[in-house]
């Protein structure tokens, strides 16, 4: 019998091994009972500290946040542009480190108020350049709901960056549509150079956002080299 002590069953240990795990199986290998095999304990005993696979998730999904903002410190003079840029960009690429992560990410309740600093932070930029309250939860959620959306399409082509799922070839999609040219040649638009269409799109909401608010605050600052 091994004596070697393990580590106490806490919630973020559950987290973190089912984090591991998701890069590996998915989503939807992501069972309760695999958890628990990794971790060497009965699946019962997750029980303690998750009451279903969604609680799980919320955890998984606040842990990730919780790691994407670690070390970071919010600069203040960020103009509401720029900090809508940096943390959605920050956003897809802490998505991105995990198979599936958007849809884990995507309808998860952060399980406690590590968000909040961010959130109060941009808020506040926002309704300093001119934004009314309902018209910087909208800019916010708005450019948040495209960036989840996004990366959700995107790792179902790539579930991890540089894997690409089969099914997705352009040149073999293109040759089925050969009596539609137009549709052909968009597949090369839509299936590949995520880096580029994620940034045209941001770019895209961005300006929708100013043209709409047309917020009256201070101009912003030209872009850091």
């Amino acid at each position: 019998m091994s004596t070697e002590k393990r580590p106490p069953l806490d919630r973020a240990r559950v987290a973190d091994t089912a984090l591991k795990l998701l890069n590996e199986v998915g989503l939807d290998g992501l069972t309760l009972r695999a958890i628990a095999r990794e971790l060497d304990v009965k699946a019962p005993a997750l029980y303690w500290h998750f009451k279903d696979k969604q609680a799980l998730l919320d955890e998984m999904a606040t842990e990730m946040f919780r790691r994407m903002v670690a070390g970071t410190e919010l600069d203040p003079s960020d103009t509401w542009r720029e900090r809508l840029l940096k943390s959605n960009r920050g956003l897809r690429t802490a998505l991105l480190g995990y198979r599936d992560g958007a849809k884990v990410y995507s309808g998860s309740r952060f399980t406690g108020l590590v968000h909040v600093e961010q959130m109060e932070e941009t808020l506040r930029l926002c309704t300093a350049a001119g934004f009314t309250l309902a018209q910087a939860v909208r800019a916010t959620s708005t450019s948040y709901f495209y960036t989840l959306g996004f990366v959700t399409e995107e790792q179902g082509v790539e579930p991890l960056p540089g894997e690409r799922r089969e099914g997705f070839d352009v040149a073999e999609r293109a040759r089925l549509m050969d009596g539609f040219p137009l549709s052909a040649a968009a597949g090369a638009e839509i299936f590949q150079d995520f880096e580029r269409h994620y940034e045209e799109g941001l770019a895209l909401v961005l300006a929708g956002i100013e043209k709409q608010y047309r917020p009256t605050g201070p101009a912003p600052s030209a872009p850091h080299a």
